[in-house]
């Protein structure tokens, strides 16, 4: 391991430390002074400017200033929660969560027996959101390691004692079959720019690169994608809002990929707009350009 991994691990096991030793509130203010730090210096500021100025052409500069000032804030107060998500969870989110709407739609899907997709995107606390429906039902994550091998391991330990599984990106594709065919639900993102592997789709307004993986494994294995979004609400606590299951379309070639690829992404869009200072904007979503066919 890197001395300068080491070095990053025990600053963050640090900082979690601290932020557990605050009440939720506290944490929250703390983690909302770091959002603002992480602004002021310019933590790819640039990037997210750019991306709000893409997505919302039509307000003026001063409201988009003031969606990624929240947003930092809110980053913030993710981070605040992060090291507390296995004592949350454990208290089945007392007193962090307000309100859990749309349970009702998991309860469908798992009737049928081919296991649930939970997809969601960048959007607040989404980890959080498995490891809380993880209490109603075994959740699989599927996830990509970081580069840093020791805050990988902090972190899958602070999963693990959430009591959800760990499913490697990319190389366990046969653990998520695995997982569905025992009528688990496997948690997955699908919202950052795939490159030339991904589906063009509609996303705030222009072409994006999607991931296929949920909707390439939900046509091959019957498994409905259900997705849910936790916003954070004005006194800071949270909501947990689940949808109704994305209908199928006709057929498991190409065009359905794209079709329901669309729709995921579509339903990612209403809350993003909904709650813009909720979405991660800090990533380069439109960073590869379409075919000039696709245009």
């Amino acid at each position: 391991m890197k001395a300068t991994h080491a070095v990053e691990a025990l600053l963050a096991r640090g900082l979690a430390a601290g932020l557990t030793a605050m009440d939720w509130r506290a944490a929250h203010r703390t983690g909302e002074r770091l959002g603002d730090l992480a602004r002021t210096i310019g933590l790819r500021r640039r990037v997210a400017e750019e991306n709000l100025a893409l997505a919302f052409p039509e307000r003026d500069a001063a409201a988009r200033a003031a969606i990624l000032a929240e947003h930092y804030r809110e980053l913030g107060r993710v981070v605040a929660e992060y090291p507390r998500h296995p004592e949350i969870v454990a208290a089945d989110g007392a007193p962090l969560l307000h309100a859990i709407r749309g349970r009702e739609h998991l309860e469908a899907a798992r009737a049928a027996g081919r296991g649930v997709i939970l997809l969601t995107g960048h959007y607040g606390n989404f980890e959080l959101l498995g490891a809380l429906l993880g209490r109603m039902h075994p959740v699989d994550f599927i996830v990509k390691a970081l580069s840093n091998p020791a805050m990988e391991a902090w972190l899958a330990d602070l999963r693990q004692r959430c009591g959800v599984g760990s499913i490697p990106l990319g190389t366990g594709l046969r653990a998520a079959f695995g997982a569905l065919r025992a009528n688990r639900w496997v948690a997955m993102v699908a919202d950052q720019d795939a490159r030339r592997h991904g589906v063009f789709v509609p996303f705030l307004g222009r072409p994006a690169s999607t991931p296929t993986g949920p909707a390439e494994l939900s046509l091959r294995t019957g498994a409905a994608i259900v997705m849910g979004f936790v916003s954070r609400i004005a006194d800071g606590r949270l909501e947990l809002d689940i949808q109704p299951a994305l209908p199928r379309p006709d057929g498991d070639g190409p065009a359905a990929v794209r079709e329901l690829t669309a729709r995921h992404t579509a339903c990612l869009e209403s809350w993003v707009r909904r709650h813009p200072a909720m979405w991660f904007w800090l990533h380069r979503r439109w960073k590869t350009a379409p075919p000039a066919e696709e245009c």
